[in-house]
């Protein structure tokens, strides 16, 4: 991943930086790898995911 930086103005850039990787799930994944996840609680977990995305579709669908 490459960032430029524009007039020096690395804070921006760091910003940017740190957009791009919560956007890529990089921070989220860090966390769950800090600590062994058995399957079935990666199993579980990923069905409740799936399940809050499912309803959040449903939500954004309902018309109103």
């Amino acid at each position: 991943m490459e960032i430029q930086v524009i007039d020096n103005n690395v804070e921006k850039a760091i910003r940017v930086l740190k957009r791009k990787l919560q956007q890529e799930g990089l921070f989220r994944e860090m966390k769950q790898r800090k600590f062994y996840e058995k399957p079935s609680v990666k199993r579980k977990r990923k069905e409740k995911e799936a399940q809050r995305r499912l309803r959040k579709k449903q939500r954004l669908m309902r018309p109103e």
